[in-house]
């Protein structure tokens, strides 16, 4: 009970984050929707994760690890399925330039959306994860 109750904090925080830095990333509904989605999520990542893992473990093993990002990204786009109140778009990125270092101007389509929406998700959690140890 300990380990889901953790699980579901770190994911709101994570969420709420993860909304914050994507225009991308929406999540409505208030403070139900993020609620409710972060049970989505947690529930898809105690016992969904690991089923697609597993089904994703030979092509993981021949890329030696570097195809796990994938079984992210698609638990993502499950949950983006089962509620009504996440919605993951594209987007125009407006560019960036910070001491000589510049990124154009960009649309990002659903799927980079998804792939970065995952990748922070799951660095989020992972710090948590940390913090709280």
């Amino acid at each position: 009970m300990k380990r889901i109750l953790r699980s579901l904090v770190i994911n709101l925080g994570a969420l709420i984050l993860v909304s914050q830095a994507i225009a991308g990333f929406k999540i409505s509904g208030g403070y139900q929707g993020i609620l409710f989605t972060t049970a989505v999520l947690t529930g898809v990542n105690l016992a969904i994760k690991p089923l697609i893992r597993l089904l994703l473990l030979p092509i993981n093993l021949i890329t030696l690890g570097a195809f796990r990002w994938v079984a992210n990204i698609f638990s993502l786009y499950l949950v983006t399925l089962l509620v009504p109140y996440l919605e993951i778009f594209g987007f125009t990125f407006p560019g960036f330039s910070y001491q000589g270092f510049i990124m154009p101007e960009m649309y990002l389509a659903k799927i980079w959306v998804l792939a970065i929406s995952s990748f922070l998700i799951s660095l989020f959690t992972t710090f948590l994860l940390w913090l709280f140890k």
